[in-house]
């Protein structure tokens, strides 16, 4: 480190033209941080969506993923050309809050800390949460939800839309699974679990904080608040944690899932349910139901990029 806080790296993946104005609003915020040494913006194998960047961001570094597509590939993309000495992910669709970074630094200069996550809010295409989209589930569109910690904790992963790692640990294990992640709108994830998992497996002592004061902005778009966007995305949320219980081990793969399935979701259909909002209480039971079936499928098949995996329409009765 230098100085009080160390320097930071920030780096923002993108793959696709349709998210424009809302990645240049992410860059733009990026930029505004006082304490972000520089920022990279990693493109996802699209020449032209590279060239257009280049072109509107000319003093930043716009460079291609060199790795296979996908959000992982980008990141470590990002994570090899890093100066810094912690890399801060903001994702392409969410807009940083001016003392972001402000935020999340001061954490790194606690012993044992190798990574600090930030808030994500969501920003709905209605201006508020649809009734099938209560707290509890906002982890299906990237945000924070309800069953975190609302002060400054210990946790074990962070949220990828808005985190600060150590690059040099990062980089100890291999960055980001290339085969774990978000391909496109290929919805997989827990690549920033398995991250956080093997950091603190490398060494004794490690800590993952979130610090939930340090805020982002994340946009959702209207085909994410869907019926069948809850039960898909659920239901590949069940087939990546039983590919992380696989590799990892299920105590570290699904402790926090375990205590949010028995207290948290019960609590919350209990609510919903009392307060007349069914829809609410049977997004809550769909996705569950739709987790649980990724999970028993990912449970006895080996899923790798570019197969096809039975959709979560054929996996759950409805």
């Amino acid at each position: 480190m230098s100085g009080d806080l160390p320097t930071v790296t920030v780096i923002i993946c993108a793959y696709t033209a349709k998210r424009w104005d809302d990645m240049m609003s992410a860059i733009a915020s990026a930029v505004r941080q006082p304490e972000a040494t520089e920022v990279i913006v990693v493109i996802d194998h699209d020449e032209v969506l590279l060239a257009r960047t280049r072109r509107a961001w000319g003093g930043l570094l716009v460079v291609e993923n060199r790795h296979k597509q996908g959000l992982s590939g980008a990141r470590n993309t990002g994570l090899e050309r890093a100066s810094g000495e912690v890399v801060a992910f903001l994702d392409d669709d969410a807009v940083a809050a001016d003392d972001w970074l402000r935020r999340m630094l001061p954490q790194f200069a606690l012993e044992g800390v190798v990574a600090v996550g930030g808030r994500a809010d969501p920003v709905w295409p209605a201006g508020t949460a649809p009734q099938r989209m209560p707290a509890e589930l906002w982890w299906i569109v990237g945000c924070s939800y309800q069953g975190l910690p609302v002060e400054r904790a210990t946790v074990r992963n962070v949220i990828g839309c808005s985190m600060a790692i150590r690059r040099d640990p990062l980089r100890e294990i291999g960055g980001f699974n290339l085969d774990a992640g978000r391909v496109g709108q290929h919805p997989l994830g827990a690549e920033e679990t398995e991250a956080c998992i093997k950091l603190r497996a490398a060494q004794n002592g490690r800590e993952v904080v979130y610090e939930p004061s340090s805020v982002v902005r994340h946009r959702v778009t209207a085909d994410r608040v869907t019926w069948r966007y809850i039960r898909r995305r659920s239901y590949f949320e069940g087939i990546s944690k039983a590919a992380l219980s696989k590799t990892l081990g299920s105590a570290d793969a699904l402790s926090s899932e375990r205590s949010y399935t028995s207290r948290v979701l019960p609590s919350a259909v209990v609510r919903e349910i009392a307060h007349g909002r069914l829809s609410g209480a049977f997004a809550i039971l769909l996705s569950l139901a739709a987790a649980a079936a990724g999970y028993a499928y990912g449970s006895v098949h080996r899923h790798t990029p570019g197969t096809v995996i039975p959709s979560a329409e054929h996996e759950v009765v409805r």
